[in-house]
């Protein structure tokens, strides 16, 4: 009775407000266990006097209670408007846009609506995106990275650091990589931007592998990682942004293209089950090939300064990515890179040495914060 009578308040209220309403929508919101829906609106004639209407007071008050039959929903508890009244609602809006279709202001709640539902294509759920800039005014360029995930790298980080090999594991690592350089040795030779492209698109795998097996891992036994997860899967979008960026310096032709996606498929599947049966191998493959990479990268920095490169301006997504001046080139390029590898290293090293000593990754806490 209460709910009856608040709403046959409301559609007094209405009428008499009626002749200062020229236009009004209404709309039919329904509400679900994921969120708020909100259908497309639908205009509705002006509301004419009360003695202009043709079906008289009753017919009004049926047409405004019809329009806004309140309901509780079940699934969030909020009010919303009733699918049936929606129906109702719809046919009284037929009706009504025979009388009024041909006027102006026809045509101008039609516009209104056109420019709502392109508002609503553009944006999601009607939330606009919000506009990113650079220090300097100008525009953010990119949706794979924003401002505040760039950094600057360490490129005074020790580079000739080297892990011994003193164990049976240590040694095995260690020769594999020797023995995986001989081939890409052989097939890029003095190719440095073709060989760091390919490079990046291994590098990239092991830090995925591992953080995808921490993350099921953390979801099984209900533990934390000790921030393993992050550093790991940070590890393989930073690689990842090296590949970015290198694909702006050397374009992969076809064969070399057909070649990624070969080795990629052997490698994931060689990593993954190396990572199930010895995550303290795997780490330790990865510390050493971090290790060649620097070596790799340090080779490409000696043919710039030799001129048998040439130090071409730096690509754009480099200068954002790494905070580098407008001015740098290719070479602060590959130094940041190769700062980047080293870090790299210690982590994968320092991830063998804590399974090395009978521990997990979660009893020691994760190198965070450098990227």
């Amino acid at each position: 009775m209460q709910m009856q009578s608040a709403v046959k308040g409301a559609a007094r209220r209405l009428l008499r407000e009626a002749p200062r309403r020229p236009q009004a929508l209404t709309g039919v919101r329904s509400s679900s266990g994921r969120g708020i829906h909100v259908l497309p609106l639908h205009p509705v004639a002006p509301l004419p006097h009360r003695g202009a209407h043709p079906g008289g007071l009753s017919n009004m008050k049926s047409l405004l209670i019809c329009n806004f039959t309140p309901f509780r929903s079940t699934s969030m508890g909020a009010m919303g408007f009733s699918s049936s009244a929606a129906a109702a609602s719809e046919k009284n809006v037929e009706s009504s846009n025979s009388t009024s279709s041909s006027g102006p202001l026809a045509k101008g709640v039609s516009d209104d609506l056109k420019e709502s539902n392109d508002t609503k294509i553009s944006h999601y759920w009607g939330i606009a995106p919000k506009a990113v800039f650079r220090e300097d005014g100008s525009e953010w360029p990119w949706r794979s990275f924003m401002p505040w995930e760039t950094y600057s790298a360490n490129v005074s980080i020790n580079l000739h650091r080297h892990h011994a090999t003193t164990t049976l594991i240590d040694k095995i690592a260690f020769r594999t990589v020797k023995y995986l350089r001989v081939p890409v040795d052989l097939f890029f030779q003095k190719r440095y931007g073709c060989r760091a492209m390919m490079l990046e698109t291994v590098a990239a795998v092991p830090g995925m592998v591992g953080g995808m097996f921490l993350h099921l891992r953390s979801l099984r036994k209900f533990e934390h990682s000790g921030g393993w997860i992050k550093a790991l899967l940070e590890e393989a979008e930073n690689e990842r942004m090296h590949l970015m960026t290198f694909m702006e310096v050397a374009q992969p032709k076809w064969y070399e293209r057909a070649l990624v996606v070969t080795v990629q498929g052997i490698f994931l599947n060689a990593y993954v089950l190396l990572y199930l049966t010895s995550p303290r191998l795997a780490h330790r493959i990865v510390g050493y090939l971090e290790e060649e990479a620097i070596h790799s990268y340090t080779q490409y920095l000696h043919e710039i300064d030799c001129g048998r490169i040439p130090n071409v301006p730096a690509p754009a997504i480099a200068m954002d990515y790494w905070r580098l001046p407008r001015d740098a080139t290719i070479r602060e390029v590959v130094e940041v890179v190769r700062a980047d590898e080293a870090h790299h290293r210690d982590v994968n090293h320092f991830a063998a040495d804590i399974h090395e000593e009978g521990k997990r990754l979660k009893d020691s806490a994760a190198p965070l914060g450098y990227h």
